[in-house]
């Protein structure tokens, strides 16, 4: 069984010739595509958007570990009037 439909294939071939003629534009921003991954992406976007065949897309991973958070050492403060 394919992952990919045929709708998808189109989309990413269109996606991947403009940014080839440096045509592709990215989203919210507008500025010019110039990474294979990015074009390979805003095709298979297009194409869940027309309701091709593609499977969901994968949770980004997460930068950094746990926060920790530590208890704070909160006296009194003492002021010295003279």
């Amino acid at each position: 069984m394919a992952k990919y439909g045929k709708t998808a294939q189109k989309k990413v071939k269109r996606a991947m010739h403009e940014r080839k003629k440096g045509k592709l534009k990215s989203g919210r921003s507008g500025k010019k595509v110039t990474s294979k991954k990015q074009a390979i992406a805003i095709g298979l976007s297009e194409a869940r958007k027309a309701g091709g065949k593609v499977p969901k897309k994968k949770g980004g991973k997460k930068k950094g570990g746990k926060k920790k958070g530590g208890k704070k050492k909160g006296g009194k403060k003492k002021s010295s009037k003279k």
